[in-house]
Protein backbone atom coordinates (compact mmCIF):
# COMPACT_ATOMS: atom_id res chain seq x y z
CA UNK A 1 0.00 0.00 0.00
CA UNK A 2 1.19 3.72 -0.78
CA UNK A 3 1.91 6.14 1.74
CA UNK A 4 -0.70 8.54 2.31
CA UNK A 5 0.49 11.84 1.56
CA UNK A 6 -0.20 13.49 5.28
CA UNK A 7 2.63 10.92 6.89
CA UNK A 8 5.34 13.00 5.24
CA UNK A 9 6.62 10.36 2.64
CA UNK A 10 10.03 10.35 2.15
CA UNK A 11 10.88 11.16 -1.33
CA UNK A 12 13.92 9.86 -3.34
CA UNK A 13 14.49 12.95 -5.91
CA UNK A 14 15.71 11.33 -8.86
CA UNK A 15 17.47 13.69 -10.51
CA UNK A 16 18.72 12.85 -14.00
CA UNK A 17 21.35 13.07 -16.27
CA UNK A 18 20.00 16.18 -18.32
CA UNK A 19 19.69 18.44 -14.88
CA UNK A 20 22.54 16.78 -13.34
CA UNK A 21 24.89 18.12 -15.92
CA UNK A 22 23.22 20.53 -18.00
CA UNK A 23 20.62 22.24 -15.92
CA UNK A 24 20.99 22.11 -11.68
CA UNK A 25 18.45 24.51 -10.79
CA UNK A 26 15.43 22.09 -11.77
CA UNK A 27 16.91 20.01 -9.27
CA UNK A 28 16.86 22.76 -6.58
CA UNK A 29 13.34 24.19 -8.31
CA UNK A 30 12.10 20.33 -7.51
CA UNK A 31 13.45 20.49 -4.22
CA UNK A 32 11.71 23.52 -3.00
CA UNK A 33 8.28 22.40 -4.08
CA UNK A 34 8.67 18.97 -2.36
CA UNK A 35 9.79 20.50 0.21
CA UNK A 36 6.59 23.05 0.15
CA UNK A 37 4.31 20.23 -0.43
CA UNK A 38 5.36 18.59 3.35
CA UNK A 39 7.69 15.85 2.20
CA UNK A 40 11.22 15.04 3.67
CA UNK A 41 13.15 14.82 0.41
CA UNK A 42 16.60 12.83 0.06
CA UNK A 43 19.30 12.56 -3.45
CA UNK A 44 20.34 8.83 -2.69
CA UNK A 45 24.16 9.40 -3.77
CA UNK A 46 23.89 5.93 -5.17
CA UNK A 47 21.21 6.96 -8.80
CA UNK A 48 22.78 6.78 -11.56
CA UNK A 49 20.79 7.67 -15.71
CA UNK A 50 17.28 5.47 -15.80
CA UNK A 51 18.77 3.46 -18.88
CA UNK A 52 16.73 4.65 -21.10
CA UNK A 53 19.23 5.60 -23.96
CA UNK A 54 20.56 2.14 -23.91
CA UNK A 55 16.66 0.48 -23.76
CA UNK A 56 15.74 2.56 -26.29
CA UNK A 57 18.97 1.59 -28.69
CA UNK A 58 18.04 -1.95 -28.34
CA UNK A 59 20.39 -2.50 -25.22
CA UNK A 60 18.41 -4.60 -23.25
CA UNK A 61 20.96 -5.98 -21.24
CA UNK A 62 22.94 -3.09 -20.56
CA UNK A 63 19.56 -1.30 -19.86
CA UNK A 64 18.49 -4.27 -17.12
CA UNK A 65 21.91 -4.03 -15.46
CA UNK A 66 21.49 -0.25 -14.82
CA UNK A 67 18.09 -1.25 -13.53
CA UNK A 68 19.46 -3.57 -11.34
CA UNK A 69 22.06 -1.40 -9.39
CA UNK A 70 19.01 1.56 -9.54
CA UNK A 71 16.57 -0.83 -8.34
CA UNK A 72 18.16 -1.06 -4.57
CA UNK A 73 19.34 2.85 -4.65
CA UNK A 74 15.63 3.64 -4.54
CA UNK A 75 13.71 1.23 -3.04
CA UNK A 76 14.19 2.56 0.76
CA UNK A 77 11.69 5.49 -0.08
CA UNK A 78 8.23 6.03 0.04
CA UNK A 79 7.85 7.51 -3.45
CA UNK A 80 10.93 8.19 -6.09
CA UNK A 81 9.88 11.70 -8.13
CA UNK A 82 11.92 13.10 -11.24
CA UNK A 83 11.47 16.17 -12.74
CA UNK A 84 11.41 14.62 -16.17
CA UNK A 85 8.70 12.30 -17.42
CA UNK A 86 11.28 10.88 -19.45
CA UNK A 87 12.77 9.52 -17.29
CA UNK A 88 9.77 8.77 -14.49
CA UNK A 89 8.10 6.88 -17.41
CA UNK A 90 11.16 4.56 -17.86
CA UNK A 91 11.21 3.42 -14.40
CA UNK A 92 7.73 2.91 -13.67
CA UNK A 93 7.02 1.81 -17.40
CA UNK A 94 10.01 -0.21 -18.86
CA UNK A 95 11.80 -1.68 -15.88
CA UNK A 96 9.38 -4.40 -15.25
CA UNK A 97 9.49 -5.40 -19.14
CA UNK A 98 13.70 -6.10 -19.12
CA UNK A 99 13.01 -8.68 -15.86
CA UNK A 100 10.63 -10.86 -17.92
CA UNK A 101 12.63 -13.60 -17.32
CA UNK A 102 13.52 -13.21 -13.90
CA UNK A 103 10.39 -12.77 -11.35
CA UNK A 104 12.33 -11.84 -8.66
CA UNK A 105 13.40 -8.38 -10.29
CA UNK A 106 9.98 -8.04 -12.41
CA UNK A 107 8.08 -7.99 -8.99
CA UNK A 108 10.87 -5.53 -7.50
CA UNK A 109 10.87 -3.42 -10.46
CA UNK A 110 6.53 -3.33 -10.54
CA UNK A 111 6.77 -2.41 -6.61
CA UNK A 112 9.28 0.35 -7.17
CA UNK A 113 7.47 1.58 -11.03
CA UNK A 114 4.17 1.93 -8.69
CA UNK A 115 5.91 4.46 -6.45
CA UNK A 116 7.72 6.70 -9.26
CA UNK A 117 6.11 10.05 -10.16
CA UNK A 118 6.68 13.00 -12.64
CA UNK A 119 7.35 15.85 -10.14
CA UNK A 120 3.63 18.45 -11.41
CA UNK A 121 2.00 15.05 -11.29
CA UNK A 122 3.32 14.07 -8.09
CA UNK A 123 2.54 17.23 -6.93
CA UNK A 124 -1.04 17.54 -7.89
CA UNK A 125 -2.19 14.00 -8.20
CA UNK A 126 -0.30 12.49 -4.78
CA UNK A 127 0.19 15.56 -2.33
CA UNK A 128 -3.08 17.47 -3.29
CA UNK A 129 -0.79 20.34 -4.04
CA UNK A 130 -3.83 22.65 -5.65
CA UNK A 131 -1.64 26.07 -5.71
CA UNK A 132 1.76 27.62 -5.15
CA UNK A 133 3.36 30.51 -4.07
CA UNK A 134 5.24 32.02 -7.22
CA UNK A 135 4.87 34.97 -9.33
CA UNK A 136 6.13 35.54 -13.06
CA UNK A 137 5.19 38.68 -15.47
CA UNK A 138 5.01 37.12 -18.48
CA UNK A 139 2.67 35.14 -20.93
CA UNK A 140 4.32 31.38 -21.46
CA UNK A 141 3.15 28.17 -23.88
CA UNK A 142 3.56 24.91 -22.42
CA UNK A 143 5.06 21.95 -24.75
CA UNK A 144 3.49 18.35 -23.96
CA UNK A 145 6.79 16.10 -23.53
CA UNK A 146 6.03 13.01 -25.49
CA UNK A 147 6.68 10.31 -22.63
CA UNK A 148 4.56 12.75 -19.72
CA UNK A 149 1.55 12.56 -22.43
CA UNK A 150 1.55 9.35 -23.37
CA UNK A 151 3.06 7.33 -21.12
CA UNK A 152 1.91 8.77 -17.85
CA UNK A 153 -1.49 11.07 -18.64
CA UNK A 154 0.45 14.31 -18.16
CA UNK A 155 -1.69 17.61 -19.45
CA UNK A 156 -3.49 19.26 -17.27
CA UNK A 157 -1.14 18.81 -13.98
CA UNK A 158 0.99 21.88 -14.87
CA UNK A 159 -1.49 23.95 -16.51
CA UNK A 160 -3.35 23.36 -12.59
CA UNK A 161 -0.85 25.07 -11.25
CA UNK A 162 0.14 27.56 -13.96
CA UNK A 163 -2.99 28.95 -13.47
CA UNK A 164 -2.35 29.89 -9.93
CA UNK A 165 1.02 31.71 -10.75
CA UNK A 166 0.43 35.15 -9.94
CA UNK A 167 0.76 37.72 -13.17
CA UNK A 168 1.16 34.05 -15.49
CA UNK A 169 -0.58 34.31 -18.59
CA UNK A 170 -1.01 31.17 -20.48
CA UNK A 171 -1.65 31.06 -24.65
CA UNK A 172 -1.81 27.53 -25.96
CA UNK A 173 -0.07 27.34 -29.03
CA UNK A 174 -1.30 24.91 -31.66
CA UNK A 175 -0.56 21.08 -31.38
CA UNK A 176 1.32 21.01 -28.26
CA UNK A 177 0.93 17.73 -28.27
CA UNK A 178 3.29 17.35 -30.75
CA UNK A 179 6.93 15.39 -30.29
CA UNK A 180 9.33 18.36 -30.68
CA UNK A 181 11.81 16.25 -32.48
CA UNK A 182 14.33 15.02 -29.77
CA UNK A 183 13.39 11.48 -28.75
CA UNK A 184 17.03 11.21 -27.05
CA UNK A 185 18.25 8.91 -29.42
CA UNK A 186 15.89 9.97 -32.14
CA UNK A 187 17.20 13.06 -33.07
CA UNK A 188 20.64 11.21 -32.96
CA UNK A 189 19.60 8.76 -35.55
CA UNK A 190 17.37 10.78 -37.73
CA UNK A 191 18.66 14.30 -37.62
CA UNK A 192 17.23 15.83 -40.27
CA UNK A 193 13.78 14.77 -39.56
CA UNK A 194 14.22 15.85 -36.00
CA UNK A 195 15.27 19.37 -37.61
CA UNK A 196 12.27 19.66 -39.18
CA UNK A 197 10.01 18.90 -36.24
CA UNK A 198 11.79 21.23 -33.87
CA UNK A 199 11.36 23.75 -36.59
CA UNK A 200 7.49 23.47 -36.72
CA UNK A 201 7.42 23.85 -33.27
CA UNK A 202 9.04 27.04 -32.89
CA UNK A 203 7.10 28.35 -35.58
CA UNK A 204 4.21 27.54 -33.43
CA UNK A 205 5.45 28.80 -30.43
CA UNK A 206 6.07 32.41 -32.12
CA UNK A 207 2.77 32.07 -33.25
CA UNK A 208 1.59 31.92 -29.34
CA UNK A 209 3.43 35.79 -28.87
CA UNK A 210 4.17 34.19 -25.55
CA UNK A 211 7.70 35.25 -24.23
CA UNK A 212 8.42 32.45 -22.71
CA UNK A 213 8.46 28.44 -23.33
CA UNK A 214 7.96 25.85 -20.91
CA UNK A 215 8.29 22.16 -20.49
CA UNK A 216 8.52 19.31 -18.34
CA UNK A 217 11.42 17.51 -19.78
CA UNK A 218 14.76 19.08 -20.04
CA UNK A 219 15.73 17.31 -23.13
CA UNK A 220 12.98 19.08 -25.09
CA UNK A 221 14.03 22.49 -23.81
CA UNK A 222 17.37 21.77 -24.89
CA UNK A 223 16.25 21.03 -28.23
CA UNK A 224 13.68 23.52 -28.64
CA UNK A 225 16.20 26.24 -26.98
CA UNK A 226 18.76 25.97 -29.40
CA UNK A 227 16.59 25.89 -32.50
CA UNK A 228 15.14 29.20 -31.57
CA UNK A 229 18.52 30.51 -30.69
CA UNK A 230 19.63 29.36 -34.31
CA UNK A 231 16.50 31.08 -35.60
CA UNK A 232 17.53 33.88 -33.66
CA UNK A 233 13.74 33.94 -31.49
CA UNK A 234 13.69 36.16 -28.75
CA UNK A 235 11.63 33.28 -26.54
CA UNK A 236 12.70 32.36 -23.10
CA UNK A 237 12.83 29.05 -22.17
CA UNK A 238 12.49 27.28 -18.62
CA UNK A 239 11.60 23.92 -16.95
CA UNK A 240 8.06 24.13 -15.52
CA UNK A 241 9.53 23.56 -11.93
CA UNK A 242 11.83 26.65 -12.48
CA UNK A 243 8.33 29.02 -12.59
CA UNK A 244 6.41 27.02 -10.02
CA UNK A 245 9.04 27.61 -7.37
CA UNK A 246 9.48 30.89 -8.07
CA UNK A 247 13.19 30.97 -9.32
CA UNK A 248 12.82 32.15 -12.69
CA UNK A 249 14.27 35.67 -11.15
CA UNK A 250 17.11 33.26 -9.77
CA UNK A 251 18.30 31.73 -13.19
CA UNK A 252 18.42 32.97 -16.68
CA UNK A 253 16.68 31.06 -19.14
CA UNK A 254 18.20 27.98 -20.52
CA UNK A 255 20.50 28.69 -23.40
CA UNK A 256 20.84 32.30 -22.28
CA UNK A 257 23.92 33.82 -20.33
CA UNK A 258 23.41 35.40 -16.71
CA UNK A 259 22.18 39.21 -17.52
CA UNK A 260 21.54 38.11 -21.32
Amino acid sequence: MLPTPKTAPRVALFVTCLVDLYRPTVGFAALRLLRAAGCTVEVPPAQTCCGQPAYNSGDRADAAAIARALIPALEPYDYVVAPSGSCAGMIREDFAALFDDDPEWKQRAERLGARTFELVSFLVDVMGVERVAAAYDGTVTYHDSCSGLRELGIKAQPRALLATVAGLRLAEMEDAELCCGFGGTFCVKYPEISLRMVSDKVERIAATGADTLLAGDLGCLLNIAGRLTRLGREVKVRHVAEVLAGMAGEVPPIGQAKGG
